[in-house]
């Protein structure tokens, strides 16, 4: 995918707006807590496939991909808030931003400013974010007059091959900008994490694990998972799909030993 088509891309993206009944909710994600996904899609468009969209479809609420990869903005965002933050701050450890959707979507001004909003909302009530993304994580989060020093910012992180994200991550933001806005951020004195999830197997490309934690070496947390919604990589006639993750997981944890990084490994990965 050319620079050429990732800005016609962004150019034709005219995000639309949806109303909901509530947003906030607890998380069944193993690693989580709370939940918030204030978009509709994501214009990132990965093609694994994402199991977002894959839901989303199944349960009537998306059309196809084309459909999928043109967000929709809950419109109401901070009103909802407004009404669960007390309904739910006792119970709250963290908010996370977000499972099925992305909230710094490359190229897509509105909703980095309303992610921005709702993370400030949070945060002057005394709420914890962790945010996964991507997009590029903006220094305005920084602003220690409205974001709290506490928030947790992650990237994922899956190759570092320009050919493989122009296949399967094609409206993402460039892994060396996504990777510079994390080290910026770790570098102001906030806590860093990175996501290697869903992790390709060799069929999809050949690639040396211990050259992309090397990139993200400054982080303080690595999640890694493997890939589970494309049948192409679970031909075990291909490979031993098996071996492959279990020699992943012990690179993942033997470096994540070295240079005392926390870690979590996703169940039934390895």
């Amino acid at each position: 995918m050319t620079e050429t088509l990732l800005k016609t891309h962004s150019k034709r993206l005219k995000v639309k707006y949806i109303i909901r009944k509530s947003l906030l909710y607890k998380s069944k994600v193993e690693y989580s807590d709370f939940c918030i996904n204030h978009i509709e899609g994501c214009s990132h468009g990965c093609r694994f496939p994402c199991y977002a969209m894959l839901i989303k479809k199944r349960a009537g609420i998306i059309k196809d991909y084309e459909d999928w990869i043109r967000p929709k903005i809950v419109r109401n965002s901070l009103e909802l808030l407004d009404k669960e933050i007390p309904k739910y701050k006792n119970k709250i450890k963290y908010v996370h931003l977000c499972f099925s959707t992305d909230p710094f979507m490359y190229n897509v001004p509105e909703i980095k400013r309303l992610s921005l909003k709702i993370i400030e909302k949070l945060n002057k009530q005394s709420i914890k974010c962790s945010v996964l993304t991507k997009g590029i994580l903006p220094k305005t989060l920084i602003n220690s007059n409205k974001y709290s020093s506490s928030n947790e910012y992650g990237i994922t992180l899956i190759s570092l091959n320009p050919y493989f994200k122009e296949k399967f991550e094609p409206f993402s933001a460039p892994y060396s900008m996504r990777i510079a806005s994390l080290k910026y951020l770790h570098e102001k004195g906030f806590k860093t994490w990175a996501s290697i999830e869903p992790y390709p197997t060799p069929n999809f490309i050949i690639q040396d694990l211990d050259e992309i934690l090397d990139k993200i070496s400054f982080v303080d947390k690595i999640v890694f998972g493997k890939m589970n919604y494309n049948p192409e990589a679970l031909i075990k006639n291909s490979l031993n799909f098996s071996q492959f993750y279990k020699n992943c997981v012990n690179t993942v944890l033997a470096f994540c030993k070295q240079k005392n990084i926390e870690y979590h490994i996703k169940n039934g990965t390895g």
